[in-house]
């Protein structure tokens, strides 16, 4: 059983960057700003043949309403899910009454604590020795998270600190994360009011306020017995209304769990229809090939006129991806949030499909049969067989002579061919072409220029021979 570190403290004291370290990734955001991390980050961790789960926190203010509230009770529910706990302090501010608030509380919840002084580079660690003595949590671990500096102490003291029933040597554990869901969208939308109606916890922050997420949050979760990882990501708004530096991080994580995913999740929200950003973000979902689905929200406070205004306007708009299920629900009351994942299972099995040579083959056979490729020049476009060049999204190559001439109405005619042939529905398709090389390309015609007269006089004779008399 992997044992679990909470990192807890006040606002910008370096959870994240100890986070970082610690997980040796940059999944959590790092700025020089207070209450940048909201949400609980998830991350594995790895040191001398142990694992570890680490769990990064919002910082504790003492604040007792609006989203603040909400951010220290997703801290303290770390701590409650947490084997061990690192209290985070700063070393150049000194010890502070909020450091003060937070210990005591810390003390109530009885969970073994390490008091750790980040931001030690630069300071005597002798001089700040005495002062954080005095909160009374024993011998604190001196580091610089942002330089790396202590980091191996640290690790020390936290593998001495563990509960007996976790230092015997630790079960290989399967890492199957199952199939990756990212939700998407614009800010408000109700992307975590959606991740939490899917998990049946409070696990992210859910508040009326536009960015309430900031960063995006991975979430291993089981489902009818199946493993999944949900991620949760910041909003996205035009580029136009994205000022802070802060935002601007979040839209980096957000594209980078589109690719990241397997099957995006892209929520709309009904009362404001599809507005441009829905349809650039569409584009680049489509572009990076993941497979999709679409929820409508907030469908259930809508007027039928309005339904069916909305209900055209998504027909019109989105008619460029016409292979994704879109399902209109309601995440704060749950209406049609059920059916969710039984598209996100569809598919993602379509975009993960292994199709044979021949099956693909006899597909492209039967729609060129149905409807032959145009007349370039006189000829005819010769497509003469596919097979699959990869998956996720699935890719089918087809070879043939003059492929690159093929008008683009044919290209989209043999992809919807191909969809519906193999029940393709919920992921893109790339199809790509190979034109066949020609065998005489580049070879030297060493004839004389007598044996070239008599090659033409005998293929003027064989055409003759093969025409109709004439009627007379």
């Amino acid at each position: 059983m992997k044992p679990v570190i909470a990192l807890v403290g006040r606002p910008n004291v370096g959870k994240s960057t100890l986070f970082n370290q610690l997980t040796r990734s940059r999944d959590a955001l790092v700025a020089d700003y207070a209450g940048l991390t909201r949400d609980r980050q998830y991350g594995a961790a790895h040191h001398e043949g142990r694992d570890w789960l680490v769990i990064d926190t919002g910082g504790l203010t003492g604040e007792r309403g609006g989203i603040e509230a909400l951010m220290q009770d997703q801290a303290w529910l770390a701590m409650e899910e947490a084997d061990l706990v690192a209290f985070l302090v700063d070393g150049r501010a000194g010890l502070t009454a909020a450091d003060e608030q937070i210990a005591a509380e810390l003390r109530r919840a009885g969970k073994p604590v390490l008091l750790v002084v980040n931001k030690t580079d630069g300071v005597d660690e002798h001089e700040v020795q005495a002062e954080f003595w005095a909160l009374g949590m024993g011998e604190p671990e001196y580091i610089a998270a942002s330089h790396g500096r202590g980091i191996g102490g640290l690790w020390e003291r936290l593998e001495a600190m563990l509960p007996p029933e976790l230092t015997e040597e630790p079960a290989e554990e399967p890492e199957d994360q199952g199939i990756t869901v990212a939700l998407v969208g614009r800010p408000n939308v109700g992307k975590s009011t959606l991740t939490n109606r899917l998990l049946g916890e409070s696990r992210v922050l859910a508040f009326d306020e536009p960015g309430t997420t900031r960063d995006s949050i991975k979430i291993p979760f089981e489902r009818d017995g199946k493993p999944y990882t949900l991620i949760d990501t910041a909003g996205v708004r035009r580029k136009s209304r994205v000022g802070e530096a802060i935002e601007k991080f979040s839209i980096v994580k957000t594209l980078q769990a589109i690719d990241a995913a397997n099957v995006v999740i892209l929520v709309l929200d009904a009362h404001t229809g599809i507005t441009e950003q829905d349809q650039h973000l569409l584009g680049f979902i489509n572009e990076r090939g993941r497979a999709l689905v679409i929820a409508v929200n907030k469908w259930d406070g809508l007027e039928s006129d309005v339904r069916e205004r909305v209900s055209t306007e998504i027909e019109r708009k989105l008619g460029f991806i016409n292979y994704a299920e879109i399902h209109r629900i309601s995440a704060l009351h749950g209406t049609g949030v059920g059916h969710l994942f039984e598209s996100v299972d569809q598919a993602y099995e379509a975009a993960m499909r292994s199709i044979s040579t021949n099956a693909l083959t006899r597909t492209l056979s039967a729609a060129v049969e149905q409807h032959q490729p145009p007349l370039i020049h006189g000829r005819r476009i010769r497509l003469r067989y596919a097979h699959q060049g990869g998956s996720n999204p699935p890719i089918i190559v087809i070879h043939g002579k003059q492929t690159k001439r093929l008008p683009g109405h044919y290209h989209r005619y043999l992809e919807s061919y191909f969809r519906r042939e193999h029940d393709l529905m919920g992921t893109p398709i790339r199809i790509e072409f190979r034109t066949d090389s020609n065998p005489y390309e580049g070879k030297i015609d060493r004839r004389t220029p007598l044996q070239k007269v008599k090659q033409k006089k005998a293929e003027a004779r064989r055409r003759s021979k093969g025409r109709e008399p004439r009627k007379g």
